[in-house]
């Protein structure tokens, strides 16, 4: 986990150290109001390697943005969902979101892949 210095105490710096990255957000975002399976997470976001989404799950875990649940009949059965703490981040993320469905947003990312 990679923390960024905040001599200045911002609060926009403070939240991107605890859940900001490439997918960190992604996964929250995935995960929801839902339990998924590591498998469906990995389908949900193709271009993560199964190592990278272990590692980020872990962090998050840590975190405790998510929490993660093993079945008691099944212990290879083992689902993540959202913390407490993690639902409290899915107004911010559905604002995200919103922005990222936006037109000024679309005609960034098609200036980047011209």
């Amino acid at each position: 986990m990679r923390y960024i210095e905040n001599p200045f105490d911002c609060p926009v710096t403070r939240a991107m150290s605890i859940f900001g990255g490439k997918w960190k957000p992604i996964i929250l975002n995935c995960i929801g109001e839902s339990s998924l399976r590591f498998g469906k997470l990995n389908q949900l976001m193709p271009a993560i390697s199964n190592k990278v989404l272990s590692n980020e799950l872990k962090e998050l875990e840590a975190l405790g943005l998510i929490e993660r649940k093993e079945s008691k009949e099944d212990a290879a059965k083992i689902e993540y969902s959202l913390s407490d703490s993690g639902k409290s981040l899915m107004p911010v993320l559905h604002e995200i979101a919103s922005w990222g469905n936006s037109t000024e947003a679309k005609k960034i990312v098609s200036e980047i892949i011209k």
